[in-house]
């Protein structure tokens, strides 16, 4: 388990320094608009995401 665990966070944080990496400002203005939205914006993108990595880790058990 502790493993995995450490494997699924490398993979995201590879997958997350990709848009810096390769257009930071893209991912700066990207950043900006997320900080201008309401907070239950965030949070409805925060359940979304937490869904659909549920979702994807069903599919892959």
């Amino acid at each position: 388990m502790g493993v995995t665990l450490l494997t699924a966070f490398a993979l995201m944080l590879v997958v997350e320094g990709i848009l810096p990496l390769v257009a930071p400002d893209l991912w700066r203005d990207t950043f900006k608009r997320v900080t201008e939205l309401a907070n239950g914006q965030i949070r409805f993108i925060g359940l979304s995401s937490v869904l659909l990595g549920l979702l994807l880790l069903s599919l892959a058990a």
